[in-house]
């Protein structure tokens, strides 16, 4: 049953953990897995486009994911190119779907890097869902670059460092111009957040699915946003005055 419209996540992020495990369950390359794992990539988009869901952010590739065999990120890399192709992003482009690009880019092949600005540029007066995607992305670099743009603020006397809150050094994050996630899902197994967006996950409601990202179906993922309906967010507080339950 699809939970009421006023009580989906405005904001979904997934950690798409599993691809390699999956491949190798069934004596597959990696390859093979991240390939099914971009299809269900695909998948979860529209669904999100169904459902009139604002805001997806996909972790694609952390920044420890370069510490993986040669091959496998090569594979990767290549596989990102396929994804970004206009073809492809043509049937999201008919669907309003906005996409946005987060992460470290020095370290990615200039072709690559052309993909993402050539998608960015084409869909950015999209109005529909917003898919961003982090490639070479970590929390702990995130809230570093936000902070390091602060000092330079301060340094060229735009702002006081007594100007600084929360509120200033998250409008530096990466996600500074959307809203915080409401929902993280990962898939895997796996209980961590895995250093992504530790600022914008401090509220968010966790959702741990024990299949693989290749396994995750559209089904799955209503499962995902029904658990989701029936939690009680209270952000640290609580309906009894004076009581923290958090």
């Amino acid at each position: 049953m699809t939970p009421d419209p006023s009580k989906l996540p405005a904001h979904v992020a997934i950690i798409m953990d599993g691809n390699g495990r999956w491949a190798r369950q069934r004596g597959k390359p990696v390859k093979f897995g991240h390939r099914h794992g971009a299809e269900v990539a695909r998948s979860i988009v529209e669904a999100c486009v169904e459902r009139n869901i604002p805001f997806l952010t996909l972790f694609a590739f952390s920044s420890e994911n370069w510490s993986r065999p040669i091959a496998e990120v090569d594979g990767l890399m290549a596989l990102f190119l396929s994804v970004l192709k206009r073809s492809e992003i043509n049937q999201f482009q008919q669907k309003k779907v906005k996409f946005n690009f987060i992460g470290k880019r020095d370290g990615l092949a200039p072709k690559l890097l052309r993909s993402m600005d050539e998608v960015e540029s084409l869909t950015k007066k999209n109005t529909g869902t917003t898919v961003t995607v982090a490639v070479d992305y970590g929390g702990r670099w995130d809230i570093t670059e936000a902070a390091i743009a602060l000092g330079r603020q301060v340094e060229a006397g735009q702002i006081r460092s007594s100007d600084i809150d929360a509120d200033l050094l998250r409008a530096q994050t990466s996600l500074g111009l959307i809203p915080d996630p409401d929902l993280c899902i990962r898939t895997g197994g796996e209980k961590r957040i895995s250093n992504f967006l530790l600022w914008q996950l401090a509220y968010t409601e966790l959702y741990f699915a024990d299949c693989y990202w290749p396994e995750f179906t559209e089904a799955e993922f209503q499962r995902a946003l029904e658990a989701f309906a029936s939690r009680q967010r209270r952000f640290g507080a609580t309906q009894f005055e004076g009581v923290c339950d958090e």
